[in-house]
């Protein structure tokens, strides 16, 4: 025993601080120097290539038991990890929709986790720049300073947490304590049938079911029928269900459609429905100079999802909710047990962010938001949308062009559905076929990145172009090399 009585004091303490600072300085250069060579020479890599069986094979080796030096694991790194990435950040990458990230947004994550705070709340410098970060989207938005939001994951815990306040705003009962079983009329959420899958997810989650998501039919361009959704409303009140949340799309995933945010406010109102806005493909047109018209009438809503990782090219995940109802946001969520109370000073005399959506502990993920926005400002971000807008019109016009390529729906914003169609008739399976080969080769082969979708029975492929790194020469490139792939496929 030592000196001290302490039967610890002869067994060495141990931590994850490395024993030679110096090292893991000279290390940490050379990733910083590393890091942006990646992001400066990326057109120089593919848009995605496969991972050879080596590589695959190595993601599969058992748990490590022993310590490993940092260098060698690196080494690892840039040879199993970097050349492989999804791609969203390079220039020819346009599936789903997606941001391409920034390299200040990549040192905020570093920064974040280097300062290491819980976002779980408190009286600490990380919170107010959180907060701030907040403001700053109700403000793009339109929401007044009393609203409340929160930073989220993305654009799927955003909506969960909004249509939950809706739910329990329209449920006519305390649903936290009672329950959805004490609802006395069944509650009816509506949208357009082009809606993102995660609202079903959201319906389901909060034990509505999912006959509770009435998908309501739309019109030539996509956009929500008004019409239609006025008759489901009534029907379903005369059936004994009671409508409780009108939820807009700003910008669908399949064709980038907008519904006409202003009607539909006025139908929230007049019928007495919670008003809900998926914004994750389009809110952020609300601060492009050319574009912010699409969206009038966003402010309107009771509630509004949007994602930074997108318009604001955030690195993953960043997602914001905001709730012009502040008091119904918190009343949704908190809980405030005896080891969270406030205390007139110190580290727990600041707000409880935690109380405004489901983690308790929240990563810092308003830092990488904040240092782009102070370095770049919000009107840079909002001419990058009308320049992806353009370039999307762009790639529309080449595709008309091309007797090869046919435009299958008008393009709205700066996602274009369209396919190749070789002159001699083939059935709709067929073309299916043929265009998913073009984009798997385009894939493989390291030109660029597509999805394809289906539109009313009709498969086409799908560029998103929403990448600040995308130029016009891209799309030029892209439109010459599907028409060189579809002859070289025949027929």
């Amino acid at each position: 025993m030592g000196l001290s009585g302490n039967p610890q004091s002869e067994i060495a303490e141990e931590t994850l601080d490395p024993q030679d600072w110096g090292a893991l300085k000279a290390l940490s250069h050379e990733i910083v120097d590393d890091s942006i060579a990646y992001l400066r020479d990326i057109r120089d890599r593919p848009s995605w290539r496969s991972m050879p069986a080596e590589v695959k094979a190595f993601f599969t080796s058992p748990l490590p038991r022993k310590p490993a030096g940092i260098a060698g694991i690196y080494r690892d790194v840039t040879e199993k990890l970097m050349p492989y990435p999804m791609g969203n950040n390079h220039p020819r990458f346009w599936s789903w929709y997606m941001g391409a990230g920034n390299y200040t947004g990549a040192l905020g994550d570093f920064l974040a986790a280097i300062q290491g705070s819980n976002l779980g709340g408190g009286n600490h410098a990380a919170a107010l720049l959180d907060q701030q970060v907040v403001s700053w989207c109700k403000e793009m938005m339109g929401f007044p300073a009393s609203a409340s939001g929160t930073l989220t994951t993305g654009g799927s815990e955003a909506n969960l947490l909004a249509l939950t306040v809706a739910r329990n705003a329209k449920a006519g009962v305390d649903v936290r304590e009672l329950g959805i079983a004490a609802i006395d009329k069944p509650l009816r959420f509506y949208a357009s049938d082009q809606v993102h899958s995660c609202h079903r997810k959201a319906v389901e989650a909060l034990g509505l079911g999912n006959r509770a998501l009435r998908l309501i039919p739309t019109e030539k361009d996509f956009r929500i029928d008004i019409a239609a959704l006025r008759q489901a409303i009534a029907k379903d009140r005369a059936k004994g269900f009671k409508p409780a949340c009108l939820i807009a799309t700003a910008g669908t995933v399949n064709s980038g459609a907008i519904d006409d945010l202003n009607a539909l406010a006025d139908l929230a109102a007049e019928q007495d429905l919670w008003f809900h806005v998926d914004g994750c493909v389009g809110a952020l047109l609300a601060i492009s100079p050319e574009n912010a018209w699409r969206v009038a009438g966003i402010e309107r809503a009771h509630s509004l999802a949007f994602d930074p990782h997108k318009g604001l090219h955030a690195p993953f995940e960043a997602g914001c909710v905001l709730i012009k109802d502040a008091a119904q946001h918190r009343a949704a969520f908190a809980v405030t047990p005896e080891y969270l109370e406030s205390t007139p000073r110190g580290l727990a005399a600041g707000a409880w962010l935690h109380e405004y959506g489901l983690q308790t502990s929240r990563g810092f993920r308003a830092l990488k938001i904040w240092l782009a926005l102070k370095e770049q400002g919000i009107d840079k971000f909002g001419r990058l949308i009308d320049q992806a807008i353009a370039q999307g019109q762009y790639l529309s016009g080449l595709i008309e062009k091309e007797q090869r390529l046919e435009l299958l729906v008008p393009t709205t914003i700066n996602i274009v559905c369209f396919r190749y169609r070789p002159a001699q008739h083939l059935t709709e399976e067929a073309l299916k076929a043929l265009n998913t080969e073009i984009m798997l080769r385009l894939q493989e082969q390291g030109i660029a990145t597509l999805s394809d979708t289906t539109l009313r029975g009709r498969h086409c492929l799908r560029v998103a172009v929403s990448n600040h790194r995308t130029r016009y020469s891209d799309l030029d490139l892209l439109v010459g090399e599907l028409l060189r792939i579809g002859a070289d496929l025949g027929p």
